[in-house]
């Protein structure tokens, strides 16, 4: 078959100069046709829609036909021709193909509709079916526009540990990170482990964010963002948690919190645009094939204000809707931690749009928060957002030394890990503010689908490190 340089089937459906000879290459997705002419849909993974190959049958080889099955792997040499039928505009009249990989007959993606849980057992071949392909680019284009939207704003990508010996959240849910051999552990008189003859010497975990370490490069270059896996090894066997996910955390000097809720309003909205402007035809499957209400959902979050809404007031909004018959599954109090139920019932059912709820009380929210004035609140902000809830957590910091000294106390935070991070507040200290959106719930906002496990190539859950 001649050498002719490959063309991308995006690029091709989009050519007009019928006649060319062109090369395609792709995975088979179906092939029907009669004893005269064979029909193959090739796909490639650059583009939702297949080119269709159109095959006379006189003019090539029995045998070699023969391996052209669903999942084969193909290069087609043929004549760019305007397409008779509907769908697209162009297809390709082969006149050499070659076979470059054959698929056997236990392939299991064949022209049938799969569970995701089926997929999710065979996630090495996921990615080639149109569902996981469009979650796939879309997931690319979303990274993409996090780093245009900082980037043209001034930001600077920093980039923090992944091995730490401080956990920020204060959950103690991590990973260790050891060389030690776990059948002969040293400890000492109190029966505790000695780390001096680990790796570095101490304790060591997989981080759970680059907040703390965001916030020394804040005060240093002013903005910064940070985008990076994160881990916890949080037992949560639900539809919106993994133990490895990717995090974007930008934080900022001289920001107030009313500066942070506009940032991150701002910028989800900028990637849910940059979605329908360079995603669309990913978006329209996915809405036509799962979810119709997508592409309503997503042009509703760009032309409503989001609401800001105190905590207090949002207590008293679900308070009022239990006394009306509401049921929700977990209690509604003053000081409660919001289950993702009463955050939808916000978003979904009272306001019907995106909520930014402010002012949590300091007891539920971390150490680092600054205070208000009443002493029993911090100017924390979460974004909620329709069918996920919390998408967005941050908080203008506490700037203050002697305010995050005592915190720490309060919570028995050992200073031996936090000194580093309280040298911010001795040396040249301003105020502050950041937020940590997790990748995982905008794609699964964005993609429409309903578990986080299919919007990450090979998800890590409790007991499944598969791939």
């Amino acid at each position: 078959m001649e050498k002719i340089s490959r063309t991308k089937i995006v690029d091709l459906l989009k050519r007009r100069d019928f006649g060319a000879m062109v090369n395609v290459k792709g995975w088979v997705r179906t092939r029907r046709g009669s004893k005269q002419v064979n029909f193959i849909a090739l796909n490639d993974g650059s583009t939702i829609n297949n080119v269709q190959i159109v095959v006379d049958l006189a003019n090539f080889d029995e045998e070699m036909l023969k391996q052209i099955t669903t999942g084969a792997c193909i290069s087609v040499n043929g004549e760019l021709t305007e397409s008779i039928g509907s769908g697209q505009a162009a297809e390709v009249q082969a006149r050499g193909i070659e076979v470059l990989g054959t698929c056997d007959n236990t392939y299991p993606l064949q022209k049938k509709g799969h569970t995701m849980e089926f997929l999710r057992e065979i996630a090495h071949l996921r990615p080639r079916t149109n569902t996981f392909g469009a979650v796939f680019r879309i997931r690319h284009n979303m990274a993409i526009a996090i780093h245009k939207f900082f980037h043209e704003r001034g930001f600077f990508y920093f980039h923090t540990p992944i091995i730490t010996a401080s956990d920020c959240e204060g959950a103690g849910q991590m990973f260790q990170v050891t060389t030690k051999n776990l059948y002969d552990l040293k400890k000492d008189e109190n029966g505790s482990i000695i780390y001096d003859d680990d790796f570095f010497g101490k304790q060591a975990s997989l981080t759970v964010s680059g907040q703390l370490e965001g916030e020394l490069a804040a005060t240093a270059l002013g903005a910064i963002y940070t985008f990076g896996p994160t881990f916890r090894a949080e037992n949560s066997n639900t539809p919106r948690h993994l133990a490895e996910f990717w995090m974007i955390e930008p934080e900022v000097a001289f920001n107030d919190i009313t500066d942070n809720m506009d940032l991150a309003e701002d910028f989800i909205k900028y990637c849910v645009q940059w979605a329908l402007d360079n995603c669309y035809d990913d978006v329209k499957f996915l809405n036509d094939m799962f979810d119709k209400g997508l592409i309503e959902r997503l042009q509703g979050v760009l032309k409503e204000e989001f609401v800001r809404l105190p905590y207090t007031e949002g207590i008293k909004i679900l308070e009022e809707a239990v006394v009306k018959g509401h049921k929700f599954e977990f209690p509604v109090y003053w000081g409660v931690d919001l289950a993702s139920e009463h955050e939808r019932y916000l978003v979904e059912e009272h306001f019907k749009r995106p909520v930014i709820l402010t002012d949590y009380p300091k007891e539920i929210k971390a150490f680092y928060m600054k205070q208000n004035e009443d002493g029993k609140t911090v100017r924390a902000m979460d974004v909620l957002f329709p069918k996920i809830g919390e998408i967005i957590g941050g908080s203008e910091r506490e700037a203050d030394y002697d305010k995050l000294m005592t915190r720490i106390q309060e919570l028995g935070i050992p200073m031996k890990d936090m000194w580093w991070y309280l040298d911010t507040r001795k040396f040249g200290s301003c105020p502050h503010s950041g937020f940590g959106l997790g990748f995982e719930r905008l794609l699964l906002f964005v993609t429409g689908m309903t578990n986080i496990r299919d919007v990450i190539p090979f998800p890590r859950t409790p007991r499944n490190a598969e791939f």
